[in-house]
Formats: structure tokens, C-alpha cells, sequence
């Protein structure tokens, strides 16, 4: 029997695809600071980070597999520093001792936020071209050095496969990661002030189903972009209006206008609160950038075929609104995506 560890396993995505690794039959292994929110049977999990070395040397004992989802996802923390050292110094020690421990593949979990280009006339530029200094912040350099990083391996010979989600709904976000918090925040506003840009929305459940593909099938050094379907912010709202009831006026802004606001909430929360604010300079500079991701090769490659996001945006919508409150604690339930594809059928997921 295959033995799989993965990093970050009682996150978001994380505790979808291990419910998905359990349904196919898999012996799994969960590295994670946080408790389960929902401990599934027949999983081991460890409490610890991947920044401590004989930890991660001790559960990578006996694996065969890696699936490394664990980092900081959020657009703010009170010492930038950490997401460097988070996101790029604990790949280096997962991907590092994995490789000493002979495990023989791993998967290493990206972000779509570091595929955007400053200018869009570089944006046929090759992977190895993407430059610290051209990301839109401290949150997206860590993942672009990691990620680079995991390249340089796959590059030497390790045999390491790079699965980039976008940006993952569904409900019982309970770390409410930026996409679930960006619908939360909206939700709550009496006047919707928002910048008009293109999203890429996804099943969280098609994303699990995605990276065990990616595990399965991808090709060593590749990144495969798992996501959806790209539609205008202004679009998610007025689905978001006609879920909640509510004809909240909306407002959009300039995207310099935009910008300058989300820095002025950063310098206030960095500076005094020191609590995230609701908007981060990094975050709108993200949005400014983002344009149509296309998933072709994924679906190529991996028979990857995700289901329509608006189903899955109206339940998460309607569990926010507090329609969800009564619903039994998590469990997992398949996605109308993964039903579409052959290979998920037995991944449960």
C-alpha cells in the first residue's frame, strides 16, 4: 500500500484531498499546526510546522509520496518576513529531506496569484523568467521562490510535479481562506465598492481531485494550473445578490484608486491595529494583473475536468449567509466535477 504524507493537510484543500487519498484506499499521513476539524478514521495525524527539521525527517519516514500544501495563504501577517520563511524555507526542508528519505514523488502546491504579469506584454514569457522583484508583493515572492525552488529540483533529477490551483470555494472554509473571506467581506457590506476583475472560481473538491491527478499522471518539472471557470467579479455579485435577497448598491473603483485605499487600511493595520486589514496593496495588484487562466493542459494531460462553478458558488454563498449553521460538522461530499471524469470515481471525492 501507498503511503503519503501531506503538509498542511487539515487546510482547505488540504482535508479534501485527504478525504479523497482515504476513499481510494490510501495510508495517509497529516503534518499540520492546526487540528483536524473533522479527524477521518485510519489517518495519523502530527502536530508540528514543516520549519522543524527532525519532525519532518520523522514523518517522511516510510513514504512514498508527498503532497505539499502547507503555507501561509493570506495577504497580511504582522511580520512579512514569515511568509518567506514559511512558504519558501519550509519547501526547501520538505522537498530537501524527502529527497534524502528516497520518497519517490512529490507534489508541490502553488499559486495561480504568481502567473500574472506586470506588464502583459510579457506574458508569453517562460516559467524559469518569472523574477522575485516582478511579484506583486511579499506573499506572492515567497510562493514564486518556492516554487522555483521545487523546479531546481525537478530540473536535478527529483521527480517533482507542480499543481496550481486557483482560487478554491466551497463551504466549511473554516480558516477562511482569501477567496471565502473576499465573498465574506462582500456579503457584509451595505455598499459594495469593488474592482472589476476577472476570477477564476473552482470546486475546492475538483482541486483534491486535480492533484491527485497531477501526483498520477504529471510529467516532472510541469505545472498544471487547476481551476475553473474565469468570470467578472461583477458577475459573482449580482449571483451573490440574487442568493442573499439583497439589491446591495455596488460601486467600482479605479483600480489606482483602488490600490491606494487597500495601502492605506495595510499601513494602518501594520502600524497600529495589528490586525489584517480588509484589503492589501498586494491583493489589488494581484487583481489588476489577473486575466483568463486556461487549465487546457491540465485536462489534456491529466483528464482533469472540473464542473460548473456557479452551483458550487450559490451553496457557499448560502452557507455564509449562515444557511449551514444547523448542518452536521464537515463531511466530504463529490463534487458534480469529479463525477465527470473516469479516474475520480474511486477517489470519493
Amino acid at each position: 500500500m501507498t503511503r503519503i504524507l501531506v503538509t498542511g493537510g487539515n487546510g482547505f484543500i488540504g482535508k479534501h484531498l485527504v478525504s479523497a487519498l482515504v476513499a481510494q484506499g490510501r495510508d495517509v499521513r497529516v503534518l499540520d499546526l492546526q487540528a483536524p476539524s473533522r479527524a477521518l478514521p485510519k489517518v495519523e495525524y502530527v502536530k508540528g510546522s514543516v520549519l522543524d527539521r527532525d519532525l519532518v525527517h520523522s514523518v517522511v519516514d516510510g513514504v512514498d509520496e508527498v503532497y505539499h500544501l502547507a503555507g501561509l495563504p493570506g495577504m497580511w501577517l504582522p511580520r512579512k518576513g514569515d511568509f518567506h520563511e514559511v512558504n519558501c524555507g519550509g519547501t526547501e526542508v520538505v522537498i530537501g529531506t524527502a529527497r534524502k528519505r528516497g520518497v519517490k514523488r512529490l507534489l508541490h502546491c502553488s499559486t495561480e496569484s504568481i502567473l500574472f504579469r506586470a506588464s502583459r506584454s510579457d506574458e508569453r514569457l517562460a516559467d524559469d523568467a518569472l523574477l522575485p522583484d516582478d511579484m506583486p508583493g511579499p506573499y506572492t515572492r515567497s510562493k514564486m521562490l518556492a516554487e522555483r525552488y521545487a523546479m531546481q529540483e525537478a530540473a536535478s533529477g527529483y521527480p517533482v510535479v507542480i499543481g496550481c490551483p486557483t482560487m478554491p470555494i466551497g463551504t466549511h472554509d473554516h480558516n477562511f481562506t482569501p477567496p471565502t473571506e473576499m465573498l465574506r467581506l462582500f456579503l457584509n457590506q451595505r455598499v459594495q465598492l469593488y474592482l472589476d476583475f476577472v476570477v477564476n472560481l473552482v470546486d475546492v473538491r475538483d482541486v483534491a481531485a486535480g492533484l491527485i491527478l497531477a501526483m498520477e499522471r504529471g510529467r516532472f518539472g510541469h505545472r498544471y494550473i487547476l481551476g475553473g471557470e474565469s468570470i467578472a467579479l461583477k458577475q459573482v455579485l449580482r449571483i451573490m445578490s440574487h442568493v442573499s435577497g439583497r439589491r446591495t448598491p455596488r460601486l467600482a473603483m479605479n483600480g489606482r484608486l483602488a490600490e491606494f485605499t487597500a495601502g492605506l487600511l495595510e499601513f494602518v493595520a501594520d502600524r497600529i491595529t495589528r490586525r489584517p486589514p480588509s484589503g492589501t496593496a498586494e491583493g489589488v495588484r494581484i487583481a489588476r494583473r489577473a486575466e483568463a487562466l486556461s487549465i487546457e493542459k491540465a485536462q489534456r494531460e491529466l483528464g482533469y475536468e472540473p464542473g460548473p462553478v456557479e452551483p458550487v458558488l450559490r451553496e457557499t454563498i448560502a452557507h455564509l449567509l449562515g444557511s449551514g449553521h444547523n448542518q452536521a460538522e464537515w463531511e466530504p461530499v463529490p463534487s458534480a466535477g469529479a463525477q465527470s471524469f473516469n479516474t475520480t470515481r474511486r477517489f470519493g471525492v
